[in-house]
C-alpha cells in the first residue's frame, strides 16, 4: 500500500498527460503530492527527507512550468533531485559514521565498510547518470517521449539498478548473514 502511495502521483501526472497535456498534468502532480504529503503527515506526524524534498521541488518547478508556461521547469525536476540525492549520498561519505544506503539498509545486513562505500558511491554514479539520461531524452526527444520515460524509462531504471545491486550484494554477504536471510519468510 505504502508503495502505491509513493508512485501514485507520477502515475496520476502519466495519466493527466494522456488525457489533457503537459500543463495539466504539472497541475495533477502538484495536487497529488501536497494530498500525498498531508497523508503521510496524518499517518506519521512526520515527512520523510525524501518526501520532503520531492513535494518541495515539485511545487517549486511545477508551479514554474505553469505560471511561466514553459515546460523546461518540470522536465528538470527529476535531474535536479537525482542530483541533490548524489550530493547527499556522496556527502554522507564524509559526514557521519554511516553513509546513506548503509543507513537504508544496515539493519538487514552487515557488510564491511569498503562495501558500504562502493554500494553508496554506485549509487550516486546512478543517480547522476539518471539525472543526466533524463536531461538527454527532455531536451533530444518531443514531450511525449519524456513523458513516458518519466514514468517508465526511469522507474525501470531505477528497478533494474536495484536488482542489480541485490544480485551483487548477495555475493558480498558473509555467509551467516546470507543464511539468516534465507530462513527468514
Amino acid at each position: 500500500m505504502q508503495l502505491l502511495l509513493e508512485f501514485l502521483p507520477i502515475a496520476l501526472f502519466f495519466v493527466a498527460y494522456k488525457f489533457g497535456d503537459l500543463f495539466i498534468a504539472t497541475g495533477v502532480l502538484i495536487a497529488a503530492v501536497v494530498v500525498q504529503a498531508v497523508v503521510q503527515w496524518l499517518r506519521h506526524r512526520k515527512l520523510s527527507p525524501m518526501m520532503l524534498t520531492s513535494a518541495v521541488l515539485v511545487l517549486i518547478f511545477g508551479s514554474l512550468t505553469l505560471f511561466l508556461h514553459d515546460a523546461t521547469f518540470i522536465k528538470w525536476k527529476p535531474t535536479i533531485l537525482y542530483g541533490l540525492l548524489a550530493v547527499a549520498f556522496l556527502g554522507s561519505q564524509f559526514i557521519g559514521k554511516q553513509t546513506f544506503i548503509q543507513r537504508m539498509l544496515g539493519e538487514n545486513m552487515q557488510l564491511e565498510r569498503a562495501l558500504w562505500t562502493r554500494l553508496n558511491l554506485m549509487w550516486v554514479a546512478f543517480f547522476l547518470f539518471a539525472g543526466a539520461l533524463n536531461l538527454y531524452v527532455a531536451h533530444r526527444y518531443d514531450e511525449a517521449t519524456w513523458v513516458n520515460f518519466k514514468l517508465f524509462g526511469l522507474m525501470g531504471l531505477t528497478f533494474v539498478f536495484a536488482i542489480l545491486q541485490t544480485l551483487w550484494l548477495s555475493g558480498k554477504m558473509p555467509a551467516d548473514d546470507a543464511a539468516s536471510n534465507d530462513s527468514q519468510p
